[in-house]
């Protein structure tokens, strides 16, 4: 079933692209597979943020929505440290119906405070950090990354152990990014905005590549949100 925004018409999205780009997530199973879908949000000129840190507010609550979407229908939502400390997001569902995801926060150098809007445990959802502050609740499941390093085809693993198949990599752009350059991701979820940044950290930073032969390009399903959101859901496995 797919993850509803509250009060969506069950019928209407089943045959448009967004409820494409869903069905990867509802048809695969937990435990199952491994299956890793990422999303980022993001200005028409790539940026995810102003100088300063400001990202709140460049979606419109349509891709908000879909993002919560994505939320629903995965066993887990991964971060980076950098993004829990600037944003100090919940990581719950509360745009559409369905429950919210185990909250996992790779910070190899335990940087994110342990007051961090992530580690709210009154909500009973589980709460998983890959290195991590030595001062979090004792109910923080803390895993040791090995020798330091960040792995994402470890990291997808261990989760993995834990019935934690399907997963979403939703930021910052970094986390994203190096996740994209291992071959880690198999949807990539781009949300652009209708407005122009012009300067701050941009979504997706990879190796530079020498031909336009090299450039990735991706099967898409794309989809024009009423707010002038567009979604480009891309296939990249």
């Amino acid at each position: 079933m797919l993850a509803l925004a509250k009060g969506d018409d069950a019928a209407a999205p089943e045959q448009s692209a967004v409820a494409r780009s869903l069905a990867p997530l509802v048809e695969a199973k937990r435990g199952g597979t491994p299956l890793v879908v990422a999303q980022l949000g993001q200005s028409l000129d790539g940026r995810i943020a102003t100088p300063t840190g400001d990202s709140k507010g460049i979606n419109n609550l349509v891709a908000m929505t879909h993002l919560h979407r994505l939320r629903a229908l995965v066993d887990a939502v991964v971060v980076g440290a950098g993004t829990a400390r600037a944003d100090n997001p919940r990581l719950t569902v509360r745009h559409c119906i369905g429950e919210s995801p185990v909250r996992v926060v790779i910070d190899p150098n335990g940087t994110v405070r342990p007051d961090a809007e992530v580690w709210r445990g009154d909500d009973g959802v589980g709460r998983i950090v890959f290195g991590g502050n030595r001062n979090l609740s004792s109910d923080v499941d803390r895993i040791a990354l090995p020798d330091g390093e960040l792995r994402p085809d470890w990291i997808i693993d261990a989760l993995g152990e834990r019935g934690l198949s399907r997963l979403l990599i939703e930021g910052g752009g970094k986390t994203v990014s190096h996740f994209l350059e291992r071959q880690a991701i198999d949807y990539l979820h781009l949300l652009f905005a209708p407005v122009i940044i012009g300067s701050g950290p941009v979504g997706l930073n990879l190796p530079a590549i020498g031909s336009l032969e090299q450039a990735t390009r991706p099967v898409s399903d794309v989809h024009l949100f009423e707010s002038g959101d567009v979604l480009y859901a891309c296939r990249l496995k």
